[in-house]
């Protein structure tokens, strides 16, 4: 048992170390080394941020969701798997949140300079907005419903949150090819005009990779955590028994 977890912890400290190794390459890839782009000038580095985190903020909903159809199919089943794949449902919500918020901060610090606002009521906005609310609830229905009830339903009420919140993930994806917005049209996708400069791709995809890396390391570590609390916590319940 030692053993294995001191593999562990070897891997989580090489991942780690990885990860602040890509990040540094990104941030000197997007600062320094891509090019000035020629209409919106340096403000256009923040894309290097933004879309990464947006693009995450649309992919760790699905691990929660997974994570939650899981609970709920092993609650009554085998209770030690519902206890994992609760823990990382809350961890990935939590993650969630994370690149959302960023998701949403980021591009109104994009929006200010080059529409003159800091926000506008579009469909691609405003149906990140509501992703964001959506999870927001969610980790406050486990916090607060907790308070009231057995951990169990918590959890159940959480993860049937978590199916109706993913929901408005394809909703978010498609928006911007719905309906016409303010917001740009697909970068990737989106017809024969779209895409990158060739020179801005290795500042882009470095990005890409660090912020991969950074939302898998600390949804593990946040998983480790709250695995730890739920051992504590049947531990001390076996205790009083």
């Amino acid at each position: 048992m030692a053993q294995r977890t001191q593999l562990i912890r070897n891997a989580a400290w090489l991942w780690f170390t990885a990860t602040l190794v890509v990040m540094a390459i990104a941030f000197r890839q997007a600062i320094f080394l891509a090019p000035t782009e020629a209409t919106m000038g340096d403000v256009q580095r923040i894309f290097y941020y933004h879309v990464p985190f947006a693009i995450f903020g649309l992919v760790f909903p699905y691990v929660n969701l997974l994570a939650s159809l899981a609970y709920l199919y092993f609650r009554s089943r085998n209770p030690l798997s519902a206890l994992t794949a609760d823990a990382l449902a809350l961890a990935s919500a939590e993650v969630t949140v994370l690149y959302t918020s960023v998701g949403l901060m980021t591009g109104m610090l994009w929006a200010k300079p080059v529409w003159g606002i800091w926000w506008t009521w579009d469909a691609r906005l405003t149906t990140y907005f509501i992703l964001w609310l959506l999870y927001v609830s969610y980790l406050l229905t486990r916090r607060f419903t907790s308070a009231g009830s057995a951990s169990g339903q918590t959890s159940a009420l959480a993860a049937v949150l978590s199916i109706f919140a993913a929901v408005d993930v394809p909703i978010v994806y498609m928006s911007i090819r719905w309906w016409r917005t303010q917001h740009p049209s697909p970068v990737f996708g989106g017809g024969a005009d779209s895409g990158l400069d060739p020179s801005l791709y290795p500042a882009f995809l470095w990005n890409v990779a660090g912020w991969a890396m950074w939302g898998i390391f600390i949804l593990l570590f946040r998983f480790a955590l709250e695995r730890r609390r739920q051992i504590a916590e049947q531990e001390a319940a076996l205790r009083t028994i």
